[in-house]
């Protein structure tokens, strides 16, 4: 009795059986709701960790010039249209050097000589030919002239009967023959004075000039040395004096992105400034656009006129320029904000907003435009000047995603 009664014991009661069985289903429901927040939120997390690829563009401060806007900035230097190495048109030593370096010249302007004694032996060679030739042609127009008494007074006698026709054709022969070789001389004082002028000339060649205004930036030959119009002698002979700019040809050489090349026209409003005067504002104008582009580069050449002349600007000099759009009246107003690309800013819940670059993140601001300049648009209050901001925001970009730059503006 006492077996069974412990074997009763044993027995679970089928209550006790059901509501085990029931807090194990909770259990299980709770472990699965946890595993599904757990993907949910790492779904979440992988998201925010992965980098989007943006293209990104730098905030520029919108200045003013003018009244204008700038709506493109570039570097370059400054170049001069009118820049020559004077040489000699003849080779020979060089006598003396008269120019410095610095020193301002006249057009025609005496720059340096050159040796000239074979000149000049030759130049009075030529003016004693000229006269020996002129002396012949004096003598024949002597002969000449005697001649045409003869044959008119061989005339005289023939109609008289007093001399045979023989001599009359004799004297009518000799005038004919000295008229030739008076015509021939007289050629031949032309070719003498041709020769003349080579041998002046020549000696005119040793006489080097400047072939214009400007000042002397290069002084590359000595007295002594020997100067050619063509490269010879091993290294030995120069082939210039030195190097003239005119200073009132500088202008500006830059080259502007081919993507960018649109924001550029000619006679456009520029302002540049020198890397060495960083606080000299010098106004500028677009000359043209040079109508090929560098395939290494991607770029296209801008020449840019100085409307102001000055000692300072020298060529090969250093220079930042800025483009601008617009001139309204008043020069003095200046526009508050920052200029972007117009495809950075985006509507996000019924908010403008640009998305700034910070670190690897792209962070969502909020920001008040203002009007569109080409492709740029001003940012009048929410965005910091250099600032880097996204180009074309991807639909999926969020605030806080990390992000990978394509490529910098």
């Amino acid at each position: 009795m006492k077996d069974t009664n412990l074997l009763s014991e044993l027995r679970l009661d089928p209550a006790q059986r059901d509501g085990g069985g029931s807090g194990r289903r909770w259990l299980w429901y709770v472990i699965a709701a946890l595993l599904l927040a757990a993907m949910v939120i790492g779904a979440v997390l992988a998201l925010r960790t992965q980098a989007v690829e943006v293209e990104t563009a730098t905030a520029q401060t919108a200045g003013t010039v003018a009244g204008g806007v700038a709506v493109l900035d570039a570097t370059g230097y400054v170049t001069a249209r009118r820049e020559a190495t004077v040489s000699s048109k003849v080779t020979g030593k060089l006598a003396e050097v008269l120019i410095e370096e610095g020193v301002l010249v006249k057009e025609g302007q005496v720059l340096a000589r050159l040796e000239d004694a074979d000149e000049q032996a030759q130049l009075h060679l030529a003016q004693a030919q000229v006269g020996a030739v002129k002396a012949q042609l004096g003598q024949l127009q002597v002969q000449s002239q005697q001649a045409q008494r003869n044959l008119k007074r061989q005339q005289e006698l023939n109609t008289r009967h007093l001399t045979t026709t023989q001599a009359l054709e004799d004297a009518r022969t000799a005038v004919q023959s000295l008229n030739a070789q008076l015509q021939a001389q007289r050629m031949q004082v032309s070719v003498a004075d041709a020769q003349w002028r080579v041998a002046q000339i020549n000696l005119d060649n040793t006489i080097i000039r400047s072939p214009f205004a400007g000042v002397i930036v290069a002084k590359a030959a000595q007295p002594g040395e020997i100067v050619s119009p063509m490269s010879a002698g091993g290294g030995y002979t120069r082939t210039g004096i030195g190097t003239i700019v005119d200073m009132d040809s500088l202008e500006i050489e830059v080259d502007v992105n081919e993507a960018y090349i649109n924001r550029v026209k000619p006679q456009q409003t520029v302002v540049a400034v020198l890397d060495a005067y960083p606080d000299w504002k010098i106004p500028a104008e677009v000359i043209a656009i040079i109508p090929t582009a560098d395939r290494s580069k991607a770029t296209v050449r801008v020449r840019i006129a100085l409307k102001e002349k000055d000692p300072r600007i020298v060529p090969d000099m250093g220079i930042r320029v800025s483009f601008y759009e617009g001139t309204p009246n008043n020069p003095q107003q200046a526009l508050q904000g920052v200029l972007v690309p117009a495809s950075a800013i985006v509507q996000r819940d019924g908010q403008t907003v640009v998305f700034v670059i910070n670190g690897d993140t792209a962070q969502r601001h909020v920001v008040t435009t203002g009007a569109g300049y080409g492709e740029l648009r001003l940012i009048e209050t929410g965005l910091e000047n250099g600032a880097r901001v996204v180009r074309a925001p991807p639909a999926n970009l969020q605030d806080g995603m990390r992000i990978k730059q394509k490529a910098a503006n």
